[in-house]
Order: C-alpha cells, then structure tokens, then sequence
C-alpha cells in the first residue's frame, strides 16, 4: 500500500483523476446489477445528501455577509455560470452535434446547464491570491441557485431531445438531496463545524469517494443496457478537444470581460474560477434524476472529461497567478 501511495504521489496525474478513470474501468467489466443496483441506487442519495451536509457545515454565515455586500461580482460569475455557457451551448449544436452525435451532444449542453463548483473555485482562487470571500459566496450561491435553475433550463433547451423528464418529483428529489441536507448542515454549524474544520479531510474524502461512486453506478447502468456500443473512440477524442477549447475560451473571456467592466485584480481572479467552473458533484446527481437511466451514463461523460480538463488547466494558471502575487508583494 505503501509503494502504491509512493507512486500516486509521485504521478503527474492527480489520483481522483485516476479513481475516476478506475470506475469507468470496473463499470465496463464488473457492472453492478439487479438487486444490487437498487441498493447502490440508495447508497448514492445517501452519500450525496451527507456531502452537502458537510458542504453546509464549512461556510460560515460570517463569510457569506462579506460576500453578499459585493453583489456585482456575483452578478458577474452566475451570469457566465447560467446565460454565458448556455448561449455557447446552444450556438454549438449545427457543428458538434454532427461530429459525437445527438446523445453526448445532450450531455455537452447538459454540463452548460449545471452550477459551478465549490472547493475547486475557492481553492484555486485562495492559491491565486483572489477575492476568497466573493468565491465562496458565490460558488455556493450558484450551487443553491442551481438546484431550481439548472432543471428550469434543462426543460427550456433540451426538451426536444427525449432525454429529459422533469417534473415536480424531479425538482423536489433534487431538493431533498442537495439543498435540505445544505441548509440542515448551515443550521447544524455551530455544533459540527468546528469538528469538520479541524478534519478538512473527511469533506475532501467524502467529496471524491461520492463522485468515484456516481460515476461507478452511472458507467454500470450504461453498460447493463449495452448503450457504449453506440460510442467509439474518436467521438470522446473529438468530445475532450470540444472540452478543452471550452475551457481555454471561457478563461480567456472571464479573463478579459472583467477588467472592462472595472473589477480589480482580485475579483477578475474570483470571476475567472467561479465562471468558468462546472460541477460533477452537483451535476451528476441532477443527471440521475433529470435522466432516464439508460442514457444516464452518455449524458454525464462531457461533463466528467470538461471537468479533469478545467482542473488540469485551472490549477496550472492557479499556480502561475499565485507566484506573480508573491514577485509583486516583494518587488
């Protein structure tokens, strides 16, 4: 165990990256099935209702008042996070659709539709030397918002793919896993915060492990009822380099936009993180809900391969922002 560890630390891949590609791997041969699935199927709205728990748990009402006060800058991030990605989501369609096909450019259009993230904009915003209170305010904001809005736009633009079945059960399911276990863990803070802050582990663990864990019974639900036989090699090759442009356009937009609309230095920062993020761990809960099963496992494979992308990238630039800071403050 140890000389595994050893070599993940020393890989240049990062090992959630790594976990992730693993249960893709396990799905294709080992998938889970029958009565076994239903009791995945509860252990994941389990493990998602205890990751917003913990989500509750860190932000502190203290950090969301600072941030609230900065209201064009969340302004700014929601509207490149809920108008900026759907309007280039829909734009992409006469050339993309016909080169991955109409289900994985569903699923391309789905991760435009879905909230940004949390840890990762505030991580790389806190390394880059941003505005940490506006991320935080506004990366959870977008999450909460995200749980009425991202269904709202589903129904909007993808109700003529077949794919989507919204109704008042979906959008209450998606409350009930995602936004009442958030508001149970802000309202349960002042007694379990103080532990979890001291054991910044657990939420990371539970973070990645559910993430590892929707992916494995998403890939499975795919595999048992034979839909990667419609899906070859060079349509997730073509899908990854639509990513990655993506995400070189979106920070190149966020990165320019804001400084002509006056921000500073450090809210362009929190801007380009915030605005240009999309979450798996919101996103593949709501997929499962939105999404018939069967195509579940195509709907979410833009979004797991834009989301390595954005972290790839995002974390190189993170780090680049963060020394030009330091040379700066000792010049």
């Amino acid at each position: 165990m140890r000389t595994l560890k050893n070599l993940l630390d020393r890989s240049p891949i990062d090992g959630f990256i790594l976990a992730i590609v693993a249960a893709v791997v396990v799905a294709a041969f080992l998938p889970v099935r029958g009565a076994a699935g239903d009791v995945f199927e509860w252990v994941v709205i389990i493990a998602i209702g205890a990751l917003f728990f913990l989500y509750g748990t860190r932000l502190h009402p203290r950090e969301a008042l600072e941030g609230l006060k900065h209201w064009r800058l969340h302004v700014t991030i929601l509207a490149f996070t809920f108008v900026a990605f759907p309007i280039i989501g829909l734009a992409l369609k006469p050339v993309v659709e016909p080169l991955i096909g109409s289900d994985l450019y569903a699923g391309l259009l789905f991760l435009c539709l879905v909230p940004s993230t949390v840890q990762s904009s505030i991580a790389f915003t806190s390394m880059a030397k941003g505005n940490i209170a506006g991320a935080i305010v506004s990366a959870s904001a977008s999450n909460i918002l995200g749980v009425f809005l991202t269904p709202l736009l589903v129904v909007a633009l993808m109700h003529n793919t077949g794919d989507a079945s919204i109704d008042a059960t979906s959008i209450l399911k998606i409350v009930a896993q995602i936004l009442v276990p958030f508001v149970i863990g802000q309202l349960a803070r002042p007694w379990v915060g103080p532990f979890f802050a001291r054991h910044a582990k657990i939420t990371k663990l539970a973070d990645r492990s559910t993430i590892v864990l929707v992916v494995y019974v998403a890939f499975s639900e795919g595999v048992v009822n034979g839909i990667w036989s419609s899906v070859d090699a060079a349509q997730v090759i073509a899908v990854a380099v639509i990513s990655l442009l993506l995400v070189l356009v979106m920070l190149v937009v966020t990165g320019w936009a804001p400084k002509k609309l006056g921000f500073d230095r450090a809210d362009t920062i929190a801007i380009q993180f915030c605005g240009t993020k999309k979450s798996l761990a919101t996103g593949l809960p709501m997929a499962t809900v939105l999404f018939a099963g069967s195509t579940v496992g195509l709907i979410v494979l833009p979004l797991m391969i834009f989301h390595q992308i954005q972290l790839i990238i995002c974390s190189w630039l993170a780090t680049r922002y963060g020394r030009e800071a330091e040379a700066a403050e000792t010049s």
